[in-house]
Formats: structure tokens, sequence, C-alpha cells
């Protein structure tokens, strides 16, 4: 798709009027700080300049109509009867449902969606409908966008109407995002920082073509089995365990939980000294990091796959890589790699190569901006 021009243009074709609001909310990758969220610890994603588009105008009766231009299909739904169902709509249902819940008083709308996120890769597809959904109700709704609050009720939508035990990392950066950086955020205090992407660094996003489906998956076994390893320790969450503590007391927790803790323990401390890294401009330091990172989440929290090794591992033979590790829930999707920017399109071009002789596989190479968070503006009459 041509965006946001096309589904301004699908807008008009579609609803023979023009449309007065367009909503984007852009898809995330994760450079450090994996499967930390969900345990209150330590993440540092930014957002990218891929992203999910909604041109919208106001309804006066309390109907939502949306058409997805990536699927070619229309669904609808009262604000006042909203009923479960399957598929696209309901990360947009959830929303309005959960805002509702939440006191806000929402109008309906008429809108076109489409969008340029690959879906399934781990790249947060999902938790952008839903933040694009959130901004397009705020927007007719007269309502004050305000970052947290929305995010918050973001993982209020995954986790009670989607059924995925997330956390709120993907939500957070999407509404909250600041051009050119990163995004630091402290996963139980919600506090954040913005942090510079350090110069002459390019961040690719590698594609495995393999995608993985988080419902019924391995991710919310992942979460209780960390959920059981805090128990152990006796804290609320592993968030409050150190690496000290866990070459303490660690050996006393047994199978799964005992990796499944080492894991969530050391990346959180590799996400600070990431945080380091960053604003004194290592990036060589902070490449290292990101191999530390895919080892463990190969390793110990056993989420790779066999095309996220083949992807990692082939940036990390070539030059120009500081770092790469597979990125998202896992099972499959994207892996993320720092790359010196003068070598930056070598480099996709010769990890594109060496994934397909290996995997047998086509994969999409992204070279990503670091782009803003959720946003609305008023399209001219």
């Amino acid at each position: 798709m041509r965006l946001p021009e096309d589904v301004i243009e699908s807008f008009e074709s579609h609803f023979d009027r023009k449309p007065e609001i367009l909503v984007c909310a852009p898809g995330r990758v994760n450079l450090i700080g994996e499967h930390t969220d969900y345990n209150e610890g330590f993440v540092l994603p930014m957002a990218i300049d891929r992203a999910i588009w909604m041109a919208i105008s106001p309804r006066p009766d309390r109907r939502v109509q949306v058409l997805s231009a990536d699927y070619a299909d229309e669904s609808g739904f009262d604000l006042d009867d909203i009923r479960r169902g399957q598929g696209w709509p309901e990360y947009l249902k959830g929303m309005a449902q959960m805002l509702q819940t939440h006191g806000l008083a929402v109008s309906g709308f008429d809108a076109v969606m489409g969008g340029d996120i690959p879906r399934g890769a781990g790249l947060s597809s999902s938790a952008a409908v839903e933040m694009a959904a959130a901004r397009a109700f705020v927007a007719v709704s007269g309502l004050e966008w305000d970052p947290v609050r929305v995010a918050k009720i973001g993982q209020e939508v995954e986790n009670k109407w989607i059924g995925v035990s997330s956390g709120i990392m993907d939500q957070m950066v999407i509404a909250a995002a600041r051009p050119g950086h990163a995004l630091f955020l402290d996963c139980r205090t919600l506090e954040m920082q913005y942090v510079p992407l350090p110069s002459g660094v390019s961040v690719l996003v590698m594609d495995t073509a393999t995608r993985r489906g988080l419902i019924g998956s391995a991710y919310n076994e992942r979460r209780a089995q960390c959920e059981s390893a805090a128990r152990f320790f006796g804290v609320h969450s592993l968030r409050d365990v150190s690496m000290a503590d866990f070459e303490q007391r660690g050996a006393g927790l047994q199978g799964a939980p005992h990796k499944r803790a080492k894991h969530i323990v050391s990346e959180n401390e590799r996400v600070l000294a990431a945080l380091d890294m960053m604003r004194s401009g290592e990036s060589a330091a902070l490449g290292i990091l990101l191999n530390q990172s895919h080892i463990s989440l190969r390793d110990d929290f056993e989420v790779s796959s066999p095309a996220l090794n083949q992807m990692v591992e082939c940036a990390w033979d070539l030059a120009g890589c500081l770092g790469a590790r597979m990125t998202g829930a896992g099972f499959g999707g994207c892996a993320v790699a720092l790359v010196e920017t003068k070598l930056a399109q070598s480099f996709s071009t010769q990890v594109a190569e060496c994934y397909r002789r290996i995997a047998g596989l086509e994969p999409m190479i992204y070279l990503c901006q670091a782009s803003g968070g959720a946003d609305a503006v008023k399209l001219p009459g």
C-alpha cells in the first residue's frame, strides 16, 4: 500500500465522503529486555517507521464500522452491545469495551485501516492496532490523550479480551515514543527515559519469514514459570531478584523455573547496562549485550527457533555487525541487529543472502528509523 494516502483514498471510495482525521500508530522493535516486562523489569524498545494507519470520520450514532484494507474485510459493532468474535476486529472491540469500562464516554466512527507492519513478526502489529483504535476513539470523542493511561488500558485489552498474558511494554512505547530515541521503561513504576540512539549506528530488523502465535503457545507457560520462580524466592516478581541472590539461592530451583529465572535476572542487568552504554555512546559494548541476550533467550528462556538462530548467526559473522538477537516473544518472527551505518546497505544484502542459503526462506530486511508514538491529525475538509 501507499500509506497513508491509500487509506484516505479507500475511505473516500468506500464511504463516499472525505475522512476528517488521520490516525497513525507505529510498530516497535525491542532493542533489549525480552520477557522482562511482565516480570516488572526493564525494557529498551523503540517505535519504528512502520505503522497502522486509520482514516476516520465520526458517526452520529453509536456504531463503529471499519474496513481493513489489509484483509479486504469489513466489520462493525455497536458500542452498547459489544460481543466477542474472532480475528482482527477483536482488538478494536476490546479497546472500545475497556475504554468504556474505565468510564470513558466514546463515540462511533467510520474508518479504513491499513498498515505496513509485518503481522506475526514480533513487531507488535496487534498493539499498534490497539493504540490506533485508542487514538481514534479519543479523537472522535473529544477526550484527552494520556499515553500512560491508554497504554494500561491496551494491556488490559490483551490480557482480558484477547487472552494473552502480555506486559505493558508494547502499548507504552507505541503510545509514548519520541522520534530518534529508544524508550527505557521501568515496567513496575512506568518511569520512562528517552535515550538517543548512538551516532553512526543503524537498527536493522531481520524478518525470518516464519510466524508464531501467542495464544495457546508457550508464552503463557513462560509467564507461569516465572511466577513460580518468584514464589520460590519469596518476592512479588523476578524484578526483585539480583544476580547475587540468584547465584546464592537459585540452585534450589529445579528444571524450567531455574532457567527462566536466570534469563530474567540477567536480562534486567543487561538492560541497565545497555542504558549506560547508549548514554555514553559505547556502541560496541551495547552490541555485545545484544549477543548475550540472544544466547540467554535461546538457552535459558528457550523461546528462540532454528530460523531465528540462523538469522542471528548470519548477522554475527558479517562485517559491520555490532550485535544481534531475536526480538519479540520468540518462536519465529524477527531478529534485530545494530550495524555500523556506513555498512548497513551491504550488511542488508549479505545477511539476506546468508539466511536464504542456510534456511531456504526469503527474508525481509528493514532499515528502521526511531519514530514517534501514536498520533492523530485533522485532515483538510
